[in-house]
């Protein structure tokens, strides 16, 4: 926005169209359930247009959207996820379902701690760089490399203690 103050309706209903279905998929894998996943994106889109003039331009746009979708997934995952749905892990491993996931690394990422857990979401559910993940956590970007780094590990040694 280039130092403007604010967010157009037209700016999000833009990223709204293109990116719903990433938004929807870390919704849902956040807080456990397709539905609620699917009201999250709903209300973090009326808060973003209810709050759009607080948008400052110092970071994209669809950052400071992540940022609200993922505090609307937390307030919303009011039981502990069980695992993330097959939909969510499909845009990992290009497959659903639980014949699909033959090492169980659905219960891995399940187990990793929340900030873990967002970042994998984030970065392989979305898609997004390091640069918007932080914006969207609200950490640094060291921290996301750090964070990504260490799940990533965990998840290694799980997989390889489950190898023959």
């Amino acid at each position: 926005m280039g130092g403007n103050r604010g967010a157009t309706p037209a700016q999000l209903e833009a990223l709204y169209r293109a990116r719903f279905a990433h938004f929807v998929r870390v919704a849902v894998a956040i807080c456990g359930d397709s539905d609620r996943g699917r009201d999250v994106v709903q209300n973090a889109f009326i808060a973003a247009i209810r709050h759009r003039r607080s948008f400052r331009g110092d970071a994209p746009l669809e950052a400071w959207v992540w940022r609200i979708v993922v505090n609307e997934a937390r307030r919303a995952s009011l039981e502990p996820i069980t695992a993330p749905p097959s939909e969510a892990v499909e845009s990992m491993n290009g497959h659903g379902g639980e014949e699909h996931d033959p090492l169980g690394i659905r219960g891995w990422i399940v187990a990793l701690p929340d900030r873990q857990r967002e970042a994998i979401f984030l970065r392989y559910f979305a898609d997004l760089d390091y640069g918007t993940i932080a914006e969207a956590l609200g950490i640094e970007i060291g921290t996301v490399s750090a964070t990504l780094g260490a799940a990533h590990r965990s998840l290694r040694k799980n997989i390889q203690e489950v190898r023959p």
